[in-house]
C-alpha cells in the first residue's frame, strides 16, 4: 500500500504562513501600518527638507552669481568702497565686481496689495559684472543701453511680486528714500526662486544713499590660481568689518539656517520607526506564541531550527516590505500636503517662503524602505529565536508561556540600556548635531520595554496578597504566571506612550516658556518696527517727532542689525537699547564690568556656537574697526537662533556711528486709545517711512509669535496624534491577539464552573491592569525621555534652554483612554473566545 503524499516541511511552513494571514489579515495590516507610519513620516520629511533646500540654494546662487569668492560686508551699512581698487590688484584675482546690496520695497499702491513686495536690489557695474556673474545683468528686449539710468531689470520672481509688466513703471524704497524706475527688462538666468531687482551701481550709490560705500565684492580667480593662496593674499587687505566667503562657506552658512530643525524631524521620524517595530515585534510575538504547538509539529515532522527562524524572519521581512511600500507612497502624498500647508520647511520659517517643487528622490525612498524592512527583521528576530528554541515535546500541548512563573523575570537588561542612555545623554553633540542625545532616547526606549516583565511582576506584587472576587485573582494570577505575554502586551502600550508622552512634554515647556519670555520682553503698550530698515532708521529727528506725540508717556527707541562675525555662520543681531540690564531676561550671574570698557549681554546661542561666557572678551567688527567688548551676562532669547548681542543704547552709537533706530517700545498715556495712537505716529512717520511701519500691540505679538510656534511644531502635533492612535490600534490588535489564542484556557474554566460573565469580567480586570501599567511605565519612561529633549537635544540643537512643564490634563485623558481600550478591546475579543467553541476546543487536549 503507498502511503499518502505528505508536503515537507518548508512547504508546511510556507502554507502556515499564507493561512495564518488569511485567518487574522488584521495582524498584518497592523504591523505593516506601524512599519508605514515610520517610513512614510520619514520620508516626506527628508524630501521635503531635501527639495527646499534645493530651492532655497538656488535662490542664495542666484544673488551671489556665479563668482569663485566674495568679500561682504560684515553689517548692512557696508564697508568703504575704496577696498575696490585694491582687490581688483591683489595677485590671483582675475576681475572684481563691485556691487551695492541692500533690501527694497515695492510700494504698496504699486503692488495693488495691503503690503509692500520685498526684493533684494543690486546696484552692478555692468561692465565689471559681465566678466565675473554675467547672470544678473539684464539686456533690454530692443538691446537698448542698459546704462540707462531710469532702468531697471527685474528677476521673474520680482515682477510677478510687484504685479507689474516690461515697460511699466516701479517705485522702489529703501534706505528712508523713494525711486521710481522703468521695468527695461527681465533677469533671464537668475530662475524663479528669488526676488531681484538691478540698477547701474552709481545710481544705487546716489539715490538710495549709498553713496562711498559697499556691500560686496565679487571676485573671480585667474586660470589656475591657487584658491588658498589667494584667499590668504585677500585676507591680508581686509578691514575688520568685512568678510571673504567662498562657496563652501556660503553653502555651510545656508544650510545651517535649518540644519537642525530638520535633523531632529528626521530624528523623531526615526524614533516613530522605532515605535512600529515595537509593535510589529508584539504582533510577530503573540503570533508566535499563539502558534507555538505548529512549530512543533513542524519540527517533528524534520523542519530544522535554523529553518524555522528564517521562516519567521521572513514573514516579518514581507510584512516589512509591505509597510515600506505603502509608507514610500504615503510619504509622497504627505510630502506634497506639507508643501502645500506648510510650505518648504515644514512650518519652521526657517528657509523663507520661495517657491518649492516637489521632486521624486528614488535614493531615498530606497534607503528609508530598507530601514523599515530592517526594522521589521529585527523585531521579528527575537520570537524567531524564542520559537526555534522551544522544545518540541512541550510545546506540542502548551500555547502559553514559556517561562516558568516561579523564576523571578531578570531587570538588568533593561536596567543596562537604562543606564546607557543615561551616558549617552551626557554626550557632546557631534558635528553640531545631538546624534547621542537621540541615541540617549533611543537607548531609554529599549531599556523601558526590557525591563516590562520585571516592572510588572513589581507593580503586581503588591496585589497578590489581597483577597480578591474570583474573576479578578484570576486575572492577576493570569498576569503574574505569564510575564513574558503581559510583556509582549505591554510592549506596544509602553513605546508609543512614552514617545507621545516626551513630546508633549518637551512641546508644553516649550510654549509655556516661549510665552512666559514673550511677557518678559513686552512690558510696553504699543511696539514699533521699520520694515528693512537694516541700512538706514529713524533718524533723531524723526524720533523726537514721535516722542512728541500726545499719547506718548514713554518711548524707547532700539536699533537691530545683522552682523558677520564668521564666513561659515548665519550673521548674529546686534541690538542697541536703553538699559538692557533691567530690559531683558538674564539668567545666570552677571559680571561687574571693569572700568572703562563695554558691556555686552549675549543670548543664549552665542555661548555654544561662540564659545564664550560671561567674563569673557570679545571682538565686533563695526565701522573698519575691531571694537572690543566684554562679556557681562546672558540672555534667553527665542527669537534668534544664531545668536545676538546687546549694547547700551549709547554703546552702540559710539560704536557704529549710527545714530539711527529701526524699533520702539510705546507706553501710552493713561487713556490714551492704542488703535488712534498708531494712526497718529504713522502720519508722523511720512509716506515713505509710514508705508514700512508696523505697530502692534502685545497681545497680537504673542497672539503672532505663539501662532508661528505653533506652526513650526505642525509636524511635532502630527507625531503626538499619530502615536496616540498607534497606541490605541496597538493595544487593541494586542488583546485581541491574546484572548482568541487563549481559547482552550476559557474551555476549560468553563467546564470547572465559572460562568461566561466571570470570565469577561476577568479579560476586562486583566486589560485594565495591563493597561494601568503600561501607562504608568509610559508616562514615566516619556517624562524621562522628555529630559533628554528638553535639556540635550534642545540645548545642542537650537541652543536655547527652557523649563520642563508637564500637561496633566493631557496626560490624565490619555491615561483614562488607554486603560479603557485595553479593557474594552480585551472584553470584546473576549466573547468570542468563550463562546461554544472554546468548550470543544478542549477535545484537542485529550
Amino acid at each position: 500500500m503507498t502511503a499518502a503524499w505528505q508536503p515537507p516541511p518548508t512547504t508546511a511552513a510556507r502554507w502556515m504562513v499564507i493561512g495564518e494571514w488569511r485567518a487574522h489579515p488584521a495582524r498584518l495590516v497592523i504591523g505593516a501600518l506601524a512599519i508605514a507610519v515610520g517610513v512614510a513620516l520619514g520620508f516626506a520629511v527628508h524630501l521635503v527638507n531635501q527639495t527646499a533646500l534645493a530651492s532655497f540654494d538656488r535662490a542664495v546662487r542666484t544673488v551671489n552669481g556665479a563668482a569663485d569668492l566674495q568679500i561682504r560686508a560684515a553689517t548692512p551699512a557696508g564697508f568703504a568702497e575704496s577696498l575696490y581698487p585694491r582687490i581688483a590688484r591683489t595677485p590671483g584675482v582675475a576681475a572684481a565686481s563691485p556691487v551695492v546690496e541692500i533690501v527694497a520695497f515695492a510700494s504698496a499702491s504699486t503692488t495693488g496689495t495691503a503690503n509692500p513686495a520685498p526684493m533684494t536690489l543690486l546696484g552692478l557695474d555692468v561692465l565689471r559684472a559681465a566678466a565675473v556673474t554675467p547672470s544678473l545683468i539684464g539686456l533690454p528686449p530692443d538691446r537698448s543701453s542698459p546704462f540707462d539710468p531710469d532702468a531697471i531689470f527685474l528677476s521673474r520672481a520680482a515682477l510677478t511680486a510687484a504685479k507689474k509688466n516690461l515697460g511699466d513703471r516701479i517705485t522702489l524704497t529703501a534706505a528712508n528714500t523713494s525711486r521710481s524706475f522703468t521695468i527695461a527688462g527681465i533677469l533671464a538666468n537668475t530662475g524663479n526662486d528669488q526676488a531681484i531687482a538691478v540698477i547701474d551701481i552709481a545710481d544705487a550709490q546716489w539715490r538710495f544713499a549709498q553713496l562711498g560705500k559697499l556691500q560686496r565684492i565679487d571676485i573671480r580667480l585667474a586660470q589656475g590660481m591657487n584658491r588658498a593662496a589667494a584667499m590668504a593674499a585677500i585676507n591680508a587687505r581686509l578691514p575688520a568689518d568685512a568678510r571673504l566667503v567662498s562657496p563652501e562657506n556660503a553653502q555651510a552658512s545656508s544650510d545651517s539656517l535649518s540644519r537642525a530643525y530638520r535633523v531632529n524631524l528626521e530624528m523623531l521620524a526615526m524614533v516613530a520607526l522605532l515605535t512600529g517595530g515595537f509593535l510589529v515585534y508584539s504582533a510577530q510575538s503573540l503570533s508566535v506564541a499563539r502558534r507555538r504547538p505548529q512549530f512543533a509539529l513542524l519540527r517533528v515532522l524534520g523542519l530544522r531550527p535554523g529553518a524555522l527562524t528564517v521562516q519567521i524572519v521572513l514573514e516579518g521581512a514581507i510584512v516589512g516590505l509591505i509597510g515600506a511600500g505603502l509608507g514610500i507612497a504615503i510619504g509622497y502624498g504627505l510630502a506634497d500636503l506639507a508643501v502645500t500647508l506648510l510650505g518648504g520647511d515644514l512650518g519652521g520659517g526657517l528657509l523663507g517662503r520661495g517657491e518649492v517643487h516637489l521632486d521624486f528622490s528614488a535614493p531615498a525612498a530606497l534607503v528609508f524602505a530598507m530601514i523599515g524592512i530592517a526594522v521589521a527583521i529585527a523585531s521579528s528576530l527575537v520570537p524567531a529565536l524564542e520559537a526555534a528554541r522551544a522544545k518540541p515535546a512541550i510545546a506540542l500541548k502548551n500555547a502559553g508561556d514559556t517561562t516558568d512563573p516561579r523564576h523571578r523575570p531578570a531587570g538588568w537588561p533593561g536596567l543596562v540600556l537604562l543606564g546607557l542612555g543615561g551616558l549617552a545623554a551626557l554626550g557632546p553633540p557631534i558635528a553640531e548635531l545631538p546624534l547621542l542625545g537621540y541615541a540617549a532616547m533611543a537607548l531609554l526606549l529599549a531599556g523601558g520595554v526590557a525591563a516590562m516583565p520585571f516592572l510588572a511582576r513589581a507593580l503586581l506584587a503588591p496585589l497578590q496578597n489581597l483577597s480578591l472576587p474570583a474573576p479578578l485573582d484570576l486575572a492577576l494570577k493570569r498576569l503574574w504566571g505569564a510575564p513574558q505575554q503581559a510583556a509582549v502586551a505591554l510592549c506596544g502600550i509602553v513605546a508609543s506612550t512614552s514617545l507621545m508622552v516626551a513630546m508633549a512634554v518637551m512641546v508644553s515647556s516649550f510654549r509655556g516658556s516661549v510665552d512666559d519670555w514673550l511677557v518678559q520682553i513686552l512690558p510696553s503698550d504699543v511696539y514699533l518696527h521699520i520694515e528693512g530698515a537694516e541700512t538706514a532708521g529713524l533718524d533723531p529727528t524723526a524720533q523726537a517727532r514721535l516722542a512728541a506725540t500726545p499719547g506718548v508717556a514713554k518711548i524707547r527707541f532700539l536699533r537691530q542689525i545683522p552682523l558677520r562675525l564668521a564666513a561659515d555662520r548665519a550673521p548674529v543681531i546686534l541690538t542697541g537699547q536703553p538699559d538692557p540690564a533691567a530690559s531683558i531676561p538674564l539668567i545666570g550671574r552677571t559680571i561687574p564690568v571693569p572700568a572703562g570698557e563695554v558691556a555686552a549681554y549675549i543670548s543664549e546661542p552665542m555661548v555654544w556656537l561662540y564659545n564664550l561666557k560671561p567674563g569673557d572678551r570679545m571682538n565686533l567688527p563695526l565701522g573698519g574697526k575691531s571694537r572690543p567688548v566684554f562679556i557681562a551676562g546672558v540672555w534667553r532669547d527665542y527669537a534668534r537662533q544664531f545668536g545676538a548681542i546687546t549694547l547700551a543704547d549709547r554703546d552702540f552709537t559710539a560704536l557704529t556711528g549710527d545714530r539711527t533706530r529701526s524699533e520702539a517700545a510705546i507706553d501710552t498715556a493713561p487713556g490714551t486709545d492704542p488703535a488712534k495712537l498708531i494712526t497718529a505716529l504713522r502720519q508722523r512717520l511720512g509716506p515713505v517711512i509710514g508705508a514700512q511701519a508696523m505697530f502692534a500691540e502685545p497681545r497680537q505679538m504673542r497672539a503672532v509669535a505663539l501662532s508661528i510656534f505653533d506652526r513650526s511644531f505642525a509636524i511635532t502635533y502630527a507625531l503626538e496624534a499619530i502615536a496616540i492612535v498607534i497606541g490605541l490600534v496597538g493595544v487593541a490588535a494586542t488583546f485581541s491577539a491574546q484572548t482568541l489564542a487563549r481559547t482552550r484556557e476559557f474551555g476549560m474554566l468553563r467546564h470547572i464552573g465559572v460562568r461566561r460573565g466571570q470570565i469577561m469580567t476577568m479579560l476586562a480586570a486583566e486589560g485594565a491592569l495591563l493597561g494601568i501599567i503600561g501607562v504608568i511605565a509610559g508616562l514615566a519612561l516619556g517624562v524621562l525621555m522628555s529630559q533628554v529633549l528638553i535639556h540635550v537635544v534642545n540645548p545642542q540643537s537650537f541652543h536655547w534652554t527652557m523649563d520642563t512643564r508637564i500637561p496633566w490634563p493631557l496626560f490624565a485623558g490619555l491615561a483614562a483612554a488607554l486603560t479603557a481600550a485595553a479593557a474594552g478591546t480585551a472584553a470584546l475579543a473576549g466573547r468570542r473566545a468563550v463562546s461554544a467553541d472554546a468548550i470543544r476546543a478542549v477535545r484537542e487536549d485529550w
